[in-house]
């Protein structure tokens, strides 16, 4: 990098006339000056990360719309780096003297000062602006989404219709959200992108009783990149669905405890591998050698019918983005093949600290936090098997058709409730079971699924850790798991 006139006692008086309203390249010159400076106060990298939200939920409970909840923010985070080690400062005063001054702190914090009076500010060349928001035609996005008023007739008249399809009900609600945010990230390696992610979200929930029977059932629903996604939503056949599983559940047997094969659903049935495999594939799990696969790459952990991906591509789906929240272009991660581990999950820090390559995987749930390596959409791929061939190669065991709530440990314990379960006989589907919880170990389970059907399915999910919580895809095919522990009565 060349010097240029630009001196440290000039900063004061510089003024930028960068957009308030939109982060265009207005913004190169003032973080380019933020950059350089940091620089030469003795920093080997920075980064700016820039965001804007315009956010919005609504929930109709029972017949009458409870809350509408509206949220605007605006902020900036600052990633230092010296050696291996780093900090990260947020502010929400975007001007050139609030920038420098959160600059100033970070810097602090790693032992570093501002440059002397008359020391030369270091350019850093970024590149042209990446605009992704431009060249995908994002930018009419907000406008183009469903009013207040549509998403309160939306969500009383789908409320209605799951009111018409259950029975028993002693509660019944439909949510909506809509997560709209415009990102610019710059970095001292010349990184310059933007991009604007529109994420929304519906969901159903129905409890029903009948005497001392019970029944809880749920369904969600997501999109990344379609204004009229709410406008879209089929809740009619969503009601008649959640109805229909809710009535078959109010009167099921208690299942009993033991060790069963199970046929495991695909969509959300994915959560399971997410949960206790995704994380443990996660940089941020070998930094902390709370990984049992830390040092397994190129090594069998699991059974060689299993394949997983973890990417950020696929259309529409509930953790697809353009690019990660440090400018890196998303892309496809091989994480598992025929049984065989691939790859682990990147970002920056992860990379500088573990020596596995940058996936695209540095998320953030926003300006608040720093970015850490992250799942996108990850989930099994399909096998060459149909449906049937999976139920007809168990003679006793459960369909896990729907699944509930769960908690991990930190290496890959599990535990997961079954919201809508079936007896197995023959190869057949029985009766309806309830109380059902899956127990196990990622490292085990792994090794035991052992069959894949063609019917590959997403699902939308939060996902929580170090860099809060964001939004992701889990998935997979319909599975068989020779042996698992079910907990129940």
């Amino acid at each position: 990098m060349t010097a240029t006139l630009l001196i440290s006692k000039e900063l004061p008086q510089l003024t930028y006339q960068s957009s308030r309203d939109c982060f265009d390249t207005s913004w190169q010159d003032p973080l380019s000056t933020l950059l350089g400076l940091g620089r030469a106060a003795g920093a080997d990298f920075l980064e700016f990360f820039l965001e804007r939200v315009n956010y919005i939920s609504c929930l109709a409970e029972e017949d009458v719309i409870t809350s509408i909840s509206p949220r605007l923010s605006t902020g900036a985070g600052i990633r230092i780096f010296k050696g291996k080690a780093d900090c990260y400062v947020s502010t929400n005063d975007l001007s050139f003297q609030g920038l420098k001054t959160a600059l100033e702190k970070g810097l602090s914090i790693l032992g570093l000062t501002l440059p002397s009076p008359n020391a030369y500010i270091p350019e850093i060349n970024l590149e042209l602006l990446r605009d992704y928001a431009v060249t995908k035609n994002k930018e009419g996005w907000l406008s183009q989404c469903s009013s207040i008023a549509e998403m309160g007739d939306t969500l009383m008249q789908a409320n209605g219709k799951l009111g018409q399809k259950a029975s028993h009900i002693q509660s019944r609600r439909a949510s909506y959200f809509r997560d709209w945010q415009e990102v610019l990230v710059a970095a001292s390696d010349g990184t310059f992108a933007r991009d604007i992610r529109l994420t929304q979200s519906v969901a159903y929930s129905l409890f029903c009783a009948d005497g001392e029977h019970r029944a809880s059932m749920g369904k969600r629903f997501g999109d990344t990149s379609d204004p009229n996604f709410l406008r879209q939503w089929d809740y009619e056949t969503a009601a008649e669905g959640v109805a229909e599983s809710a009535g078959k559940m109010l009167y099921a047997d208690f299942v009993e405890s033991g060790n069963y094969p199970i046929i495991m659903a695909n969509e959300f049935g994915g959560v399971i591998f997410h949960e206790a495999c995704g994380h443990l594939l996660e940089t941020t799990q070998i930094e902390h050698k709370t990984t049992p696969f830390m040092d397994k790459k190129g090594e069998k952990i699991a059974h060689e019918n299993l394949t997983a991906w973890d990417e950020g591509r696929s259309d529409l789906a509930f953790g697809t983005i353009d690019m990660d929240d440090e400018g890196m272009p998303t892309q496809r991660t091989l994480l598992i093949e025929n049984g065989i581990l691939k790859n682990f999950l990147a970002d920056r820090t992860g990379s500088m600290r573990t020596g596995h390559p940058r996936t695209g995987s540095g998320r953030r749930q926003s300006y608040a936090y720093a970015a850490a390596s992250r799942m996108r959409n990850t989930y099994i791929a399909p096998g060459n098997l149909s449906l049937d061939d999976l139920f007809a190669s168990v003679d006793k065991g459960i369909y896990c058709k729907q699944m509930g709530g769960g908690s991990v440990g930190a290496t890959g314990e599990f535990n997961f409730s079954v919201s809508e379960a079936y007896l197995v006989e023959n190869g057949k589907v029985t009766k309806p079971l309830k109380g059902a919880t899956l127990i196990g170990t990622a490292k085990d389970i792994m090794n035991e699924i052992s069959m894949c059907s063609q019917d590959l399915g997403l699902a939308p999910g939060f996902c929580g850790s170090v860099s809060g919580s964001i939004y992701v895809t889990v998935g997979q095919p319909h599975l068989k798991v020779d042996k698992i522990t079910v907990g129940g009565r």
